[in-house]
């Protein structure tokens, strides 16, 4: 296979990444790094510095839009960063020194796992009577910024002296929804913890990343996954930095598949609006569980 064969390959396997990283949320590294090691044999370190390389990339024009539209909260994404991007120089540090096996075994590991984390929420959904609750968590919890007796709720010492908490326009509401931020230490090691994972594997870790707000820092959903999308692109940045000092990203590999993402993802935003979620997210998750077993078959063999 000669080099303009490879980029057209490389291309049309990140296009068809993209889209299905922005029509369920994933992002193309879960799709990127079984393709490239597996399929096409190439060495796994080789793949994760590729998918970094994709993660930045559509990342960065994703949070572009977001901070357009004023949901995502700066200040709470400057401050988590420090915690983030210092993770990821972890991780892409030790992907130099682990075992290959690990990195495989790892991977494998994360996809069972977000394969799983897909079909709870597909549950969640499809019932009536925990579906509604479980949705409108993070919106009742930012509409209480104050105390039954009004006075002001105990903000989070760092929080209050950051000016983190604010608030953002819900066109589903169609009201202004404030929100108080709260354990922002929890939220610092939380971060610390999914760059780590992503600068070791590739991917944004999302899938830890808003959690970590929304659930420990109080943060609502909408602005998690805006404030998770800068935050995702400043990961990959940092590590891509120590992937490619090692020799572990080749332009002319992650030049097709940066693009081929970016193109994909903006095509899965369009489609997201037309297409069942419900009927993909069961043949993703599918597909998901079976890269995972070969995944987890080549670390362990």
């Amino acid at each position: 296979m000669d080099l303009i064969e490879l980029s057209l390959l490389l291309f049309a396997v990140s296009l068809l990444a993209g889209v299905l990283g922005s029509l369920l949320g994933l992002g193309g590294g879960f799709v990127i790094v079984p393709v490239l090691s597996l399929a096409l044999h190439l060495d796994i370190r080789l793949a994760i510095g590729t998918s970094i390389v994709a993660v930045a990339a559509t990342s960065s024009a994703g949070a572009a839009r977001n901070v357009g539209e004023s949901i995502t909260n700066l200040r709470v994404a400057t401050f988590l960063a420090m915690a983030t991007t210092i993770g990821a120089v972890t991780g892409a540090l030790l992907s130099g020194v682990v075992d290959p096996r690990v990195l495989f075994t790892l991977f494998g590991l994360v996809l069972a796992f977000s394969g799983l984390q897909m079909l709870r929420s597909r549950g969640a959904a499809q019932n009536p009577s925990v579906g509604p609750d479980l949705a409108h968590v993070s919106a009742m919890r930012a509409k209480e910024p104050v105390l039954g007796d009004g006075s002001a709720k105990r903000k989070d010492r760092i929080a209050g002296r950051l000016a983190l908490d604010s608030a953002y326009y819900d066109e589903a509401e169609e009201a202004q929804v404030p929100y108080v931020v709260a354990n922002t230490g929890l939220g610092l090691g939380l971060m610390y913890l999914a760059g780590t994972v992503s600068g070791l594997l590739g991917i944004g870790s999302g899938v830890l990343k808003v959690p970590a707000m929304d659930i420990a820092m109080h943060i609502p959903m909408k602005v998690s996954t805006a404030t998770s999308n800068l935050l995702i692109g400043l990961t990959a940045a940092a590590s891509a930095v120590v992937y490619f000092a090692r020799g572990d990203i080749d332009p002319l590999i992650a030049g097709p598949v940066a693009i081929g993402v970016l193109l994909g993802a903006t095509q899965g935003s369009k489609l997201l609006r037309a297409i069942r979620a419900d009927r993909l997210r069961v043949l993703f998750v599918v597909a998901l569980m079976i890269v995972a077993v070969q995944m987890l078959w080549k670390g362990i063999s």
